[in-house]
């Protein structure tokens, strides 16, 4: 069923994780929202689902308060979720950097939760808000754009509303098609997760080892599962692609000699990283959020906490607004997150070249790097809160 033109109407193009949390986030300010979307999904069975997701995303304290004021946190916290409380970075055995959440008088530091299962728990809030999901596999081709209104054509389909939201991913049909050109490149490395099923208790602490082949990781999923990630060249992992999980584990044990008890390899994938920056967030009355936006390395696991940052900012300067696709309140949306996306990936950028050479006065200085910081309660504190909050403070 067409909803009736308001000034106030608007399409979100993704249901993923933040094109979800973005629909939902308008519909409360009372704004009329649809959503275009390629795979629709069933929330109630994906919430219900045993199988488990290899794709986990660790939610920052700031991404948790944005979850509960939608209605996913609730349900998100009755299923298969693991708070953290502690996260430290090292290179070898002495040089450690050790957040905790005691450091800052907190509970934990954030949540590892599979992505299905965030975007399951969103779509379950589209019903109270009278968000309209309609399915649509063809690709856009045209936008057009007028004083007042913006249009998205499919084949014979045509969709018309105040302003659109694109987020529809790193490979942004709709930017592609507003001829919106993106700076980037794609890293020499590629990145291997792997779920496995540990014979340990719940491990609290997540943690990420810098090696001359590339970063690895540690994520705790709720017990008995993890998440390991794995950065190599592409010509290594991809080795990796073939073997069934008992071959792959001998591998991993020794890239991973540190972990806690016994486990079974459940299931594994290989994907590329890349960098890739929007040169404009709008366009008229399109405007780019999350990965449509900026993709960034996941060295970190910021992406989709960046892509949560863009749903509040771009809500909170629509709040107010009499015509939501005006394009001052986008550029001034623009001017805020671009500067802030960028600032995060370059740190990000920083840190992992940083770490991944032998160079001696490099390893020197990381070392005593890594020992200052950790001994540096203050600044150590500062950079934990911004970590966890988005924000400084």
């Amino acid at each position: 069923m067409m909803k009736n033109m308001t000034q106030n109407n608007v399409i979100v193009v993704g249901g993923g994780m933040v094109g979800a949390a973005m629909a939902i986030k308008l519909a409360q300010q009372g704004k009329s929202v649809r959503i275009i979307e390629k795979h629709l999904i069933d929330p109630p069975h994906v919430l219900s689902n045993d199988n488990v997701d290899i794709r986990v995303s660790a939610i920052n304290r700031f991404s948790e308060k944005l979850l509960d004021g939608l209605g996913a946190m609730p349900i998100l916290r009755k299923g298969r979720i693991a708070p953290y409380q502690q996260l430290e970075a090292f290179e070898r055995g002495d040089d450690k950097l050790l957040f905790d959440c005691a450091d800052i008088n907190t509970t934990h530091l954030g949540h590892l939760i599979e992505n299905s299962l965030i975007q399951a728990s969103l779509w379950m809030q589209f019903e109270q808000y009278d968000i309209e999901v309609i399915e649509q596999k063809q690709v856009v081709s045209k936008i057009e754009q007028n004083a007042d209104s913006i249009t998205l054509v499919y084949g014979e389909q045509r969709y018309t509303a105040s302003l659109v939201v694109a987020a529809d991913g790193g490979q942004s049909q709709l930017r592609t098609k507003a001829n919106i050109g993106v700076t980037g490149w794609q890293y020499q490395q590629q990145c291997m997760g792997v779920l496995i099923k540990l014979d340990a208790p719940q491990q609290i602490k997540t943690w990420q080892q810098f090696t001359p082949s590339g970063p690895l990781a540690f994520l705790p999923m709720q017990a008995p599962y993890a998440n390991l990630i794995w950065y190599d060249d592409a010509n290594t992992l991809n080795t990796f692609k073939g073997l069934d999980g008992a071959q792959l584990k001998s591998h991993i044990l020794a890239k991973f000699p540190g972990l806690v008890g016994d486990f079974e390899v459940q299931s594994h994938a290989v994907f590329p990283i890349t960098r890739q920056h929007a040169n404009n967030y709008s366009y008229g009355r399109l405007v780019l959020v999350g990965d449509a936006a900026h993709t960034i390395n996941p060295l970190a696991g910021q992406g989709v906490n960046l892509g949560f940052q863009d749903v509040v900012a771009l809500a909170t300067i629509l709040n107010d607004a009499t015509d939501v696709g005006c394009a001052l309140k986008l550029q001034e949306y623009e001017r805020t997150r671009r500067k802030a996306n960028l600032l995060m990936m370059s740190m990000m950028d920083a840190c992992y070249f940083g770490f991944s050479n032998q160079i001696a006065p490099l390893k020197w200085a990381r070392s005593q790097f890594l020992k200052m910081a950790n001994n540096t309660g203050v600044v150590k504190n500062w950079v934990l809160k911004y970590a966890i909050s988005g924000e400084f403070s």
